[in-house]
């Protein structure tokens, strides 16, 4: 268990290169919850807006999504999620924590009902492709990050 004050607020990130879902969650009430997902147009960070949640919410740490495969091995999306966290830790100086990502985002996919998909790219019945759904990718996203951050959570308070 990590030792923070009781009335810490962690903000959690679920990375990719193309978006990044954020949760914010408390200690002292033990939960997290799915507040936004930022665009990565061109893969290039959205900085600018991280430092705008980092400055309403005061987090204490942050909390990075660390995805591995089912074996608990990492790879090559391991390293960019842990850059993107060192790069958090050296622009911000806050404390970085990584946390087991696996499943989330079709556990997010199945909390938001969309039948396991984790796309947002859907398939009809006769395996052909419909309408990209944009907003249930970026609710996806938000969703995963909450629930990496209520992971850490009720491991770590």
């Amino acid at each position: 268990m990590i030792d923070y004050p009781l009335n810490s607020t962690f903000l959690g990130f679920d990375y990719s290169q193309n978006k990044i879902g954020i949760a914010v969650g408390q200690r002292l009430t033990g939960t997290a919850r799915g507040i936004s997902t930022l665009k990565s147009p061109n893969k290039k960070i959205n900085w600018p807006a991280i430092e705008e949640l980092l400055q309403q919410w005061h987090p204490v740490a942050l909390i990075v999504g660390l995805p591995l495969t089912m074996d608990g091995e990492e790879q090559e999306t391991t390293e960019t999620a842990k850059a993107f966290g060192n790069q958090l830790n050296q622009r911000y100086n806050l404390p970085i924590h990584y946390m087991d990502e696996r499943l989330t985002s079709r556990e997010a996919s199945h909390i938001l009902g969309y039948d396991g998909h984790t796309s947002p790219r859907r398939y009809s019945k006769a395996g052909k492709k419909v309408k990209k759904n944009k907003q249930q990718g970026h609710d996806i996203d938000r969703v995963a990050a909450e629930l990496i951050l209520q992971s850490w959570l009720n491991e770590n308070t």
